[in-house]
């Protein structure tokens, strides 16, 4: 059992990840389907139809991450899902096809150990989004405390894109 204000962080926290993944995916989906191609793991006839599987996936868990009742289940997609990804992607390295975008966001991001890495911290948040929760009501105060906690999580998450892949993080209005 997980204390309730825990199970919604970590499901909120991974109905984000999972929703900007979906949007990156739907926003390009040709750009999506040829990082899929690229990873050379299904036949090419079937590749447009797995990356719009893929994207709508990834839509259909992030929205039933939020709804109580759900929320289990999809945590439970959720890392089955990153186990794939994960999968995908040893499978690369392995052949030392390291070049390939893993297609995971907006940002081109080569496949690497700290993709991995990073799909591994996100199943264990997965799997604390799939307990179930103790039961205790929630108060006010939760309700604070689990802002706090997503926004913390959200600048963690940001800081380590940024250590990991490098990219520039831009606020307001560039020069």
């Amino acid at each position: 059992m997980i204390d309730p204000v825990a199970a919604w962080l970590a499901r909120l926290a991974l109905a984000g990840v999972f929703a900007a993944a979906a949007l990156h995916k739907w926003r390009d989906l040709g750009a999506f389907a040829e990082s899929v191609a690229a990873h050379r793991l299904v036949p090419e006839a079937s590749v447009g139809a797995l990356a719009r599987s893929l994207a709508a996936s990834e839509t259909a868990v992030a929205l039933s991450l939020v709804v109580p009742a759900s929320a289990p289940r999809a945590a439970w997609v959720a890392a089955g899902l990153l186990a794939l990804y994960s999968a995908a992607i040893a499978i690369n390295l392995a052949r030392g096809r390291r070049e390939i975008d893993c297609g995971c966001s907006a940002r081109p991001q080569p496949l690497s150990g700290g993709l991995l890495a990073r799909n591994a911290a996100l199943v264990a948040a997965a799997v604390l989004a799939a307990l179930p929760d103790s039961g205790r009501a929630l108060v006010w105060v939760d309700a604070l405390t689990a802002a706090a906690g997503l926004a913390a999580l959200a600048l963690l998450w940001l800081a380590a894109q940024v250590l990991a892949f490098g990219a520039p993080v831009r606020i307001g209005r560039s020069a």
